[in-house]
């Protein structure tokens, strides 16, 4: 079983870099680490990066986790190889670009390309955070699939990944360590990123933030609201090209090794906000094929 350690970042291709970079720092908070050759990188804890934005295409080419060392990514390549999963053995350019020593890329049944890295890099001064909004760390990421069922075999089937409750069949959320979600999949039409997830200190921080956001004109996907399934406090806000960004506060954590999945029926008023308020499933920015990553981003 390939054991994932944490998530690691989100790559995205834009093509408007000014536009994606100045809402990732002023807006959404994240601190400008590198903006050279073609790469900006955004830092949000002691990551390099957790979002790498990159000139080309609009949409997401690869999320991120992390390994333990090289035997454990040579292990992951047999592994995912060995059913039936083409897997890319990442080059050294690559690896620059991405800021850790080793990595490789496959695709999931539904055409995420997800990255498997080892030795990402740390950065041990503090974060210059483009605006206070309270972050801590990058939480959680969310992938697209048609049947979030199918996805869940696959990544509990080949991955550590645990299933810690269910939104009916719209929605799966798993963990590789004691948070609640690490990974969720959401049903979508096809392969996306749905959302990338920043952790605050308080709920005040949540609150501030949907004014800000408000008096900004920034769209409100959801939120602000609170999920019964990780008791976090949650605002869902859209950015430039699809891109969209979730801050959370309080999410719970799962010791108890006998924990049950919950089922929640979505068309329940508190299944997804126990506060009953209005909800939406939050946009998908579209995954990039991987045949067209090459070519069009240079990597």
């Amino acid at each position: 079983m390939i054991e994932l350690q944490d998530i690691a970042y989100v790559r995205s291709g834009t093509a408007d870099m000014t536009t994606a970079v100045d809402f990732a720092v002023d807006v959404v908070g994240l601190e400008l680490v590198d903006h050279s050759s073609g790469h900006a990188y955004l830092r949000a804890d002691s990551r390099h990066h957790c979002l790498a934005f990159v000139e080309g295409e609009s949409g997401v080419l690869s999320t991120a986790f992390t390994l333990s060392d090289e035997d454990a990514l040579a292990a992951a390549e047999s592994e995912l190889e060995a059913v039936g999963v083409k897997v890319s053995r990442g080059e050294r350019a690559g690896a620059a670009a991405r800021h850790v020593r080793d990595y490789l890329a496959f695709e999931d049944p539904f055409g995420n390309v997800v990255d498997l890295v080892i030795d990402q890099t740390q950065l041990s001064r503090p974060v210059r955070f483009g605006r206070t909004a309270g972050i801590t760390e990058f939480g959680h990421l969310c992938v697209d699939a048609p049947d979030v069922r199918e996805a869940y075999k696959f990544w509990s089937t080949l991955f550590n990944a645990k299933v810690s409750d269910w939104i009916g069949e719209l929605a799966c959320l798993m963990r590789i360590d004691p948070v609640h979600h690490k990974l969720a999949v959401f049903k979508g039409d096809g392969p996306g990123l749905c959302h990338m997830n920043f952790q605050v200190s308080s709920i005040d921080d949540v609150m501030r933030s949907w004014h800000f956001l408000t008096e900004r004109g920034v769209e409100i996907e959801m939120g602000p609201g609170r999920h019964p399934q990780s008791t976090a406090i949650f605002l869902y806000f859209k950015g430039p090209e699809g891109l969209t960004y979730e801050y959370s506060y309080g999410v719970r954590n799962i010791t108890d090794p006998n924990w049950t999945p919950r089922y929640f029926d979505p068309a329940e008023p508190d299944a997804i906000d126990m506060w009953c308020g209005t909800t939406k499933r939050p946009g998908t920015m579209t995954q990039i094929p991987v045949s067209v990553e090459p070519q069009a981003h240079g990597l």
